[in-house]
C-alpha cells in the first residue's frame, strides 16, 4: 500500500472564487501543504456544527443521523481516505468496522469529513494528491496569532454583527441555532471569536 499522510481540519471559510460554496481548508500532519477542497453551504454548516462543541442543534442534521444509525448497528467509522483526484474533484471512501468485518463505501469528501468528525477518525491522502493539488498558505505574523492555523478568510460578517455586544451575539446565535439557520449561527460565532482574539 502506498505511504498516506495524515490530514487535520485547519480551516473553513467562505470561497472567494465561487458564490454560495466554501473552502475547507485540510493540512498535513508534518508539513505545511493545505489541501484547499470547495464544499457546498450546508456541508459547510455540518462541519462547523461538530467543530463548535456548544451549538447542539435541536433535531440532528444527516450527518448527525448517520452516526446514531451506524451506533444502533454496531457500526464504527475507522478512518477516511481521500484517494484520488480528477478533473478538479477529490473522491474519499470511509473504511467501516463491525465486529470483524470491513466494509469500504465510498463517499463525498464533504461528507467524509463531517462523519469523520463525528466518529473522531482519522483523515488520510496520498503524497501524490498533495504534490498535485497541494498549497502553502501563509502563517499569520502577528504574535498573538502564532499558535492560530493557516491564515484563510472568515465567512463575512454582516454589518450589523459589528455593532452587536457579545452578550447581544449570544442570544442572536442561540435564537439562530433553534431556527436552525446554522450558516447565520457559523457568521455570529466567528464574529464573536473574532472579539474574543483581539
Amino acid at each position: 500500500m502506498n505511504k498516506r499522510i495524515r490530514l487535520f481540519i485547519k480551516g473553513l471559510s467562505y470561497s472567494q472564487t465561487q458564490t454560495g460554496a466554501y473552502a475547507l481548508v485540510l493540512g498535513e500532519e508534518k508539513g505545511e501543504r493545505r489541501l484547499p477542497i470547495i464544499i457546498g453551504g450546508f456541508e459547510a454548516q455540518s462541519i462547523a456544527i461538530a467543530l463548535e462543541k456548544d451549538v447542539n442543534p435541536p433535531r440532528p442534521l444527516t450527518h448527525d443521523l448517520f452516526k446514531h444509525f451506524a451506533d444502533g448497528f454496531g457500526v464504527t467509522l475507522k478512518e477516511v481516505v481521500i484517494h484520488k483526484l480528477q478533473d478538479g474533484v477529490f473522491f474519499s471512501i470511509l473504511v467501516c468496522k463491525k465486529k470483524d468485518e470491513e466494509v469500504i463505501l465510498d463517499a463525498r469528501t464533504s461528507d467524509a469529513v463531517a462523519l469523520a468528525i463525528r466518529f473522531g477518525c482519522p483523515i488520510f491522502t496520498f503524497p501524490e494528491i498533495l504534490d498535485k493539488a497541494g498549497v502553502i498558505l501563509k502563517e499569520s505574523n502577528d504574535p498573538k496569532k502564532s499558535s492560530a492555523p493557516a491564515t484563510v478568510e472568515p465567512v463575512p460578517a454582516t454589518s450589523n454583527l459589528a455593532e452587536k455586544n457579545l452578550e447581544e451575539l449570544h442570544k442572536l446565535m442561540d435564537e439562530a441555532v433553534k431556527e436552525e439557520d446554522y450558516e447565520k449561527a457559523a457568521r455570529i460565532r466567528d464574529e464573536i471569536d473574532k472579539r474574543n482574539a483581539n
